[in-house]
């Protein structure tokens, strides 16, 4: 079978993904590009004796001069990447803007086939556009398609091969004698496209570089009169009636909180049961199911209480993000893909550049406070990889709900004004983002304050058949690249927990020996006892678990379960009658307008007498401070490595740990000893 390889390319925003959903559907596959933290997706489909490989290429305004990382990749591909066509998809409502894109593309001197999308919203504009006169003009293949339904999508693949085996070169322009002859010149000495020889022709003569993007210019500006009109239409189209409100300076901020708080209220609400059922079904079923079958086959005591509790409780980990990062992927996924999120950058801009940040940072940032693993998936969206490093850089101190189960209970347990002390420490939290960001702008990071022109495209109903594939597609990312680490790392800590094996309490186990190794590190902020140290290693796989643990560390005792009366078919009965009150519950959630309650257990005060014993108010803030700032948790981490590189996720753990320490023996020497002497 003959292999042809493609590459899209297009200007943001202009439907590339879900053409490409529509081409390969679940042959999609993303990641990111070698070196660099941008978002590369790729799939594949057959058509007549062809494997079609298609490959999408950041979206990018121009190729001239590139100075973002989008415009780098996509240069680079085009220029040193083996492909057989360029697949040059066109927002058609905005066709003048795009084609100046096209016209670029003619350079490279390959087969190209021209893709007007959104052919329905040209024509409710009153566009009309003469694709025949369009590929007369460019002597290349036009198709038009509605990537959003996918209509006349599979038009694209019979073009692709017909200009490939006829080897169609699109239109090559003609600029002055001048610029030609140095062309030519330039040409002698390469084996690079005519584009190659232009841009080398523009870095050594600025002035030859402006003549040859105004040539460009009013090239695609006389390709997009000479083909396209517009009917005058007596009524204001749906985008304008939206964005008189949506960006409005008043409305507009009331609309997005609103926006805002329905997107945390359905993420969380509609999440949390089927979470609450995946770590029921995981500990309540799973675990002692397979508890049961490893002791009626004789296996050793220590490999069924590891496979049973380890293997088995690191999946349920896993899972239980899942639910998550579905609902907000979705949403998320959902609030792009209509227009609405662009505006969101373009309408807290000018609050955002007072921190030094711009507005396309305000959705992670909230997200932080969901769950930092999604906050950090979002930033993938940057173009500017020193913006997204800097973003990361604040969300770890965003303090999630995980946070807040220790918080809570820690705080109830001392202080008779806990609500007190934890606003002080999301506003801590929130300062110590922002100031990270402003050192590593000066420094690491340094660069001036991104200011850019935001596209805003046209208000769409998107297609769900296209959102729940990308998803879909981002959580088999999730769970391969990030889930296996998670995975492996949780496994790692029970390990450390439960080794060598027999061992009846966690001060004799291989984490009780590192705590107590750490309590020399951890003894100057007023946390030396090693049951302290050790339930901060244990917190590193999941903030909530501090607590639980703790529990298991003082009472020095571990619960072995009692499966000799389990019956598999009782307990599968329960776990899938509660599964389906989870979907009930999730189900009614939508129709609730509050958010559900949050609840923080404090029944168990023996546990609460126990761990007033190694603590006094002083080393419990102190404990809370450092809980609060060194790096959140592990799956953050992952995805920090994930999403930025292992340099960054690496160093920044460093980081947030000496800064921890470093505060944290401040205020616990010089500040709290005034009030807790």
């Amino acid at each position: 079978m003959k292999k042809l390889k493609i590459a899209l390319v297009g200007n943001p925003n202009v439907g590339k993904t879900s053409i490409l959903n529509h081409l390969v559907g679940s042959n999609l596959k993303i990641g990111n590009w070698s070196g660099v933290t941008v978002e590369k997706k790729e799939g594949h489909t057959f058509f007549q004796d062809y494997e079609i490989t298609f490959i999408d290429l950041p979206g990018v305004y121009t190729l001239q001069n590139p100075s973002s990382e989008d415009e780098k990749v996509t240069l680079n591909f085009l220029l040193n990447e083996d492909y057989d066509v360029i697949l040059n998809i066109i927002e058609t409502p905005r066709l003048e803007r795009d084609l100046f894109l096209t016209v670029q593309l003619l350079d490279f001197e390959k087969p190209l086939v021209l893709v007007l999308n959104m052919i329905d919203e040209a024509e409710k504009m009153g566009i009309k556009v003469d694709e025949v006169r369009l590929s007369e003009l460019l002597r290349t293949k036009v198709v038009k398609t509605v990537g959003r339904t996918g209509d006349r999508v599979k038009e694209i693949l019979p073009a692709v091969v017909e200009v490939y085996e006829k080897e169609i070169k699109p239109l090559s322009i003609n600029y002055s004698e001048e610029i030609e002859a140095l062309v030519k010149k330039v040409k002698e000495n390469s084996s690079q496209p005519k584009w190659f020889c232009l841009e080398t022709l523009s870095e050594k003569d600025p002035l030859l570089g402006e003549m040859i993007k105004e040539k460009r210019l009013m090239f695609s500006q006389g390709i997009a009169k000479e083909v396209s009109y517009k009917k005058l239409l007596p009524r204001e189209n749906i985008t304008e009636i939206l964005d008189n409100l949506l960006l409005h300076p008043i409305f507009g901020i009331f609309f997005f909180v609103f926006i805002m708080y329905c997107f945390f209220k359905i993420s969380f609400d509609f999440s949390s049961p089927f979470i609450e059922w995946i770590d029921s079904f995981t500990e309540n079923f799973l675990a002692p199911l397979t508890l049961r079958f490893l002791n009626d086959i004789g296996a050793p005591t220590f490999f069924s209480s590891f496979f049973s509790s380890a293997v088995i409780g690191g999946v349920g980990i896993v899972l239980t993000f899942l639910p998550l990062i579905f609902t907000m992927y979705f949403l998320l996924t959902l609030l792009e893909t209509s227009g609405y999120l662009p505006r969101v950058a373009f309408l807290m801009d000018r609050f955002t550049h007072k921190i030094g940040l711009h507005g396309q940072s305000v959705i992670p940032l909230i997200l932080g406070f969901g769950c930092n693993v999604p906050a950090v998936i979002a930033t993938r969206t940057f173009q500017d990889v020193k913006d997204k490093f800097i973003v990361m850089s604040i969300i770890p101190f965003i303090s999630c709900p995980a946070r807040l189960v220790v918080f809570s209970f820690i705080a109830m347990s001392f202080f008779e004004k806990p609500a007190i002390l934890i606003f002080i420490l999301y506003l801590t939290g929130i300062i110590l983002g922002i100031l990270t960001s402003f050192v590593l702008r000066k420094t690491f990071y340094k660069k001036t304050l991104s200011h850019f022109v935001m596209d805003l495209p046209p208000y769409r109903i998107p297609s769900f058949k296209v959102l729940f594939n990308i998803v879909k597609i981002h959580l088999k990312d999730f769970v391969y690249k990030a889930g296996t680490v998670i995975f492996l790392v949780s496994v790692g800590i029970w390990l450390l927990l439960n080794l060598p094996p027999g061992v009846k309490s966690v001060e004799k186990s291989y984490a009780g020996k590192i705590g107590k190794a750490l309590s020399y590190v951890f003894s100057p902020i007023g946390l030396g006892d090693w049951k302290i140290s050790t339930s901060i290693i244990s917190g590193f796989l999941a903030r909530e678990a501090i607590i639980s643990n703790m529990g298991v560390i003082l009472t020095e005792t571990k619960e072995t379960p009692d499966v000799k009366n389990f019956n598999w078919k009782t307990a599968l009965k329960k776990e899938l009658i509660e599964l389906g009150e989870a979907f009930k519950d999730s189900i009614i959630s939508l129709f609730h307008f509050l958010p559900g309650t949050f609840e923080v257990s404090l029944e168990n005060s023996s546990l609460r007498q126990e761990i007033s014993k190694i603590m006094n108010k002083r080393q419990a803030i102190s404990f809370l401070l450092f809980v609060l700032i060194y790096n959140s948790c592990l799956a953050t981490v992952v995805m920090m490595w994930r999403e930025g590189s292992k340099r960054f996720a690496l160093g920044f753990l460093g980081y947030s740990f000496v800064l921890a320490w470093v505060l944290c023996f401040i205020s616990y020497h010089f500040i709290l000893v005034w009030f807790y002497p």
